[in-house]
């Protein structure tokens, strides 16, 4: 499916596409909020400012895929691969990020407060600047994440593994 054939579906009240094909669409500053995308293959699709508000993208394939200052707040995303996707000033307020693949995925200036993050994989993310605060990161994998100047006022990070993660300038860290 193109991503013209899938605005226009949309567009016409259709808002479940789960285990769609959208593999490289150009959904460029589209409005999707509430669409189910669950299984969705959207590698390297460019979602880039989309509206994404609430949207169920659990298992969905987003590796590559640009979601630059996309709205992602209280989307579901359990599941979803995210490798080397851009999810630079993104924001995932509220968001489920359940056990998702984050690898080498860039979140510079995403909005994650209240995020759940539990058992994520953020190995090599780069974090620099985002906003976790108060998320829920127990037992995500942080390793060799970069976190400098990160808020992570209220972050739960019981059981995160932090080795090598650049915490340079992180705020509100409580290792103890």
């Amino acid at each position: 499916m193109t991503g013209k054939e899938f605005i226009k579906q949309y567009n016409e009240g259709r808002r479940d596409f789960s285990g769609a094909n959208l593999t490289g669409a150009d959904l460029t500053r589209a409005n999707l909020s509430g669409a189910n995308l669950t299984g969705a293959d959207l590698t390297r699709a460019n979602l880039s400012g989309a509206n994404l508000f609430g949207a169920y993208l659990d298992k969905a394939n987003l590796y590559g895929a640009n979601l630059l200052y996309a709205n992602l707040t209280e989307a579901n995303l359990s599941g979803a691969n995210l490798l080397y996707a851009n999810l630079t000033e993104a924001n995932l307020f509220g968001a489920n990020l359940d056990k998702v693949d984050l690898y080498g995925a860039d979140l510079s200036g995403a909005y994650l407060s209240e995020a759940n993050l539990y058992g994520a994989n953020l190995t090599r993310a780069n974090l620099s600047g985002a906003n976790l605060f108060g998320a829920y990161l127990d037992k995500a994998n942080l390793h060799k994440a970069d976190l400098y100047k990160a808020n992570l006022s209220g972050a739960i990070l019981y059981g995160a593994n932090l080795a090598g993660a650049n915490l340079t300038g992180a705020k509100g860290l409580d290792l103890s």
